[in-house]
């Protein structure tokens, strides 16, 4: 089974990459954001805690996160493997998941790490925002939050699995099909 981390600051192009190495690979993409939008929008009580927290820019707890992620993940036994994007976020996250897959015995197979200066993360958010109409993604103050918190809390996760050797970097920045031919590039040399 393949197991890819698809790992950058919010407005990387996570989400957009992870669809198409989805497809690619025959995986199954799990997001976290995802699947914290569908709760919010149907106002679960999952959905109203996470809430609290991605309103101010913050990362939504781990107790939380990692209960959806590993029913989604038992939910769909059948699938080659999985792409998680936007989790781990945290050492914590980082370990839970290593556990939880260990015991499946199909671990982490590699974190690939999309890189993008900082002014292009918010010109893309706020473009997002515009046509998404995410609140989180239509105020400059919470976007730049978020980055920092990313550098905070998110960053050490490549540290994690880099003492692995399983963590890779990669210039995000480019057309959509440039940065897919760099994924797919790591991906093939880790699967060789």
């Amino acid at each position: 089974m393949v197991n890819l981390i698809l790992f950058g600051p919010p407005g990387s192009g996570k989400g957009t990459q992870a669809e198409k190495l989805a497809a690619q690979y025959e995986l199954l993409h799990i997001s976290t954001g995802d699947m914290f939008r569908y709760e919010i929008k149907h106002g679960t009580p999952l959905g109203l805690e996470a809430k609290s927290y991605t309103d101010r820019g913050e990362l939504v707890p781990d107790s939380v996160t990692i209960g959806m992620l590993q029913s989604r993940v038992d939910a769909n036994p059948q699938v080659k493997g999985f792409i998680f994007d936007g989790f781990p976020r945290t050492i914590p996250q980082s370990e839970a998941l290593d556990t939880f897959l260990s015991g499946r015995k199909t671990p982490v197979t590699a974190l690939l790490m999309l890189e993008v200066p900082d002014e292009e993360l918010v010109t893309r958010l706020l473009g997002r925002g515009q046509v998404s109409g995410r609140a989180d993604d239509a105020d400059e103050n919470i976007i730049r939050n978020r980055i920092q918190v990313y550098k905070n809390e998110t960053n050490p996760v490549f540290d994690h699995y880099a003492a692995q050797g399983k963590a890779f970097r990669l210039d995000g920045v480019g057309s959509i099909e440039d940065i897919l031919d760099r994924l797919c590039e790591v991906i093939d040399d880790v699967l060789e």
